[in-house]
């Protein structure tokens, strides 16, 4: 009998990642792409694991078009194997959700409450969800969290100085990436073991941006909190900000929730910052000194926050960056570990210009480690159908 395919989902706003993987022992992964620009010109990219990608326009779609269209040119590589299994990443776990879920009506009913916490991914999320559910009905449709990682995390890092009652309520720091955090500190485990009961920073450094202080390979703070907002500033979104300068804004410019949460979310940021563009590869090629001065308060957040990893841990044994920036900007890297000898931290330029996995020159050893969040969800949907 042909076993049975994995299809992986990431919804975002405007884009959808996907991937194939044939079920087994462990996942074997065949096909991986990207919708783009969702609701523009959209742009559908898609090719076998380790070859070249055809790129092919599909116009003005919906999330849900969006998904059909990737279905409809998968079928070319799934080789006459069933879609058994789909995993969805969703952003937004809350209190309850702490592991892989199979996901139901009701399941589904409890994550749209969530929506608020998460508006720039949690309904796109569950857009992609229905759809599936739709084109696959006798899948198994699991939901893999990105809060979930962080949910043993202590209380004093879980807990904001309001009120008991508003932590009861749900009002907490949940944190956020956990499926590249977990993929990450398996990777640690795996190439690195004298690492895995060390005290670990990881930096996922991307359109959206957070770190995270990992001890036996588990969550012990992190810069996110209660929503997606919080910590280090993102492509478009602000990071840290004082809640003093939202009541300012409600009550002396008189901007209403939803102008602020387009403010906040797709306005601020690299792309606030710099008057031009969230894209980091734009930035550092341009010579205009608002690219300079947004690249310089993002990496002096980093350096900021990557005192706070440390010290909530007593200390740092490993630095670890990953995401699209972390991954591949040679200049934010040597930016942020410029001066870190007092951590211990000092890196090679020769390997990291090359994007080299060890970087360290000093004590604290400094890696760059590719993330695979589609993993971790192919993982969770593997499982899944094997009982």
């Amino acid at each position: 009998m042909t076993p049975g395919a994995i299809l992986t989902i990431n919804a975002g706003s405007s884009s959808i990642k996907f991937s194939i993987y044939s079920a087994g022992e462990e996942p074997v992964e065949r096909v991986r792409g990207e919708v783009e620009d969702i609701g523009d010109d959209a742009i559908l990219e898609i090719g076998d694991h380790g070859g070249e990608k055809r790129r092919i326009g599909i116009g003005r779609v919906s999330h849900e078009a969006a998904l059909t269209a990737i279905l409809d040119h998968a079928d070319d590589f799934l080789d006459g194997q069933a879609v058994t299994g789909i995993g969805h990443r969703v952003v937004h776990g809350g209190v309850d959700f702490a592991r892989p879920v199979r996901l139901d009506d009701a399941t589904i009913a409890r994550l749209v409450e969530l929506e608020p916490l998460a508006p720039l991914h949690q309904p796109h999320n569950l857009a992609a969800v229905r759809a599936a559910r739709r084109a696959f009905p006798d899948a198994v449709q699991i939901a893999c969290f990105d809060t979930a990682f962080h949910r043993a995390h202590p209380w004093v890092n879980d807990t904001f100085a309001l009120p008991r009652e508003w932590y009861d309520r749900g009002v907490r720091r949940y944190g956020f990436h956990g499926l590249s955090y977990e993929y990450v500190s398996g990777e640690i485990a795996r190439i690195a073991p004298e690492l895995q009961h060390g005290r670990v920073v990881i930096a996922h450094l991307g359109n959206g941006a957070s770190m995270c202080a990992v001890r036996d390979g588990r969550s012990v703070a992190s810069t996110m909190g209660f929503t997606a907002l919080d910590g280090l500033p993102m492509g478009t979104r602000c990071g840290q900000l004082d809640p003093g300068v939202l009541l300012y804004m409600m009550d002396h410019e008189k901007m209403t929730s939803d102008q602020i949460t387009d403010l906040l979310y797709r306005k601020s940021g690299l792309k606030g910052l710099s008057g031009m563009t969230n894209d980091m590869r734009e930035l550092e090629a341009s010579d205009r000194p608002e690219a300079a001065e947004a690249i310089d308060y993002f990496v002096f957040r980093i350096r900021r926050e990557l005192g706070a990893m440390a010290a909530s841990q007593g200390g740092i044994d490993a630095l670890v960056f990953c995401g699209g920036i972390g991954e591949n900007s040679a200049l934010v890297r040597r930016k942020v570990c410029e001066g870190m000898e007092w951590l211990g931290i000092a890196i090679d330029e020769t390997a990291n210009a090359e994007n080299a996995l060890e970087l360290a020159t000093g004590k604290t050893r400094v890696m760059v480690i590719r993330t695979d969040e589609e993993r971790v969800i192919a993982r969770a949907v593997n499982a899944a159908l094997n009982g």
